[in-house]
């Protein structure tokens, strides 16, 4: 009778052992892998971030030149829209815009907004542009003169 109590025993810590096992992950060769990449990707990006300095042949010509003249839509305080001096409605000028623009939504466009101008009048500008399909919006600014 002993000798069954002590084999069932022995059964038992098998069984414990091997689902043990099964539920534990061993994590260490994820770290030491990790690790590794760690240190490969520190010395690699310095190498990375250099640039092999060379001399850039001269030449008299000049830049290329800009094949159509950007569509610029101003915004001024009081929230009256107009594109390139001839006054439009927000309702009318995807249609103004789309008359000017030579490369259709490809044309590029720029917001002049005036600094004391509403925040919500040029989004509104830009977001009536946006969802007409032109993705080439940008903002003009005046850059600061530090006194």
């Amino acid at each position: 009778m002993g000798m069954a109590l002590g084999a069932s025993k022995g059964q038992r810590r098998r069984g414990r052992a091997r689902t043990a096992a099964i539920s534990d992950i061993n994590v260490t060769p994820m770290v030491d892998v990790m690790l590794v990449l760690l240190i490969v990707f520190m010395v690699a990006a310095p190498l990375m971030t250099m640039g092999v300095k060379i001399d850039l042949p001269q030449s008299m010509a000049g830049a290329m030149p800009i094949q159509s003249k950007p569509i610029t839509v101003t915004v001024t305080p009081d929230g009256a829209i107009s594109i390139d001096g001839t006054p439009v409605t927000l309702e009318t000028l995807v249609p103004a815009v789309a008359a000017l623009a030579i490369e259709g939504s490809d044309e590029r466009i720029y917001v002049r907004g005036d600094a004391t101008a509403a925040y919500g009048a040029i989004m509104a500008v830009m977001g009536t542009l946006s969802a007409a399909g032109h993705s080439q919006i940008g903002l003009i600014t005046e850059s600061r003169q530090d006194q």
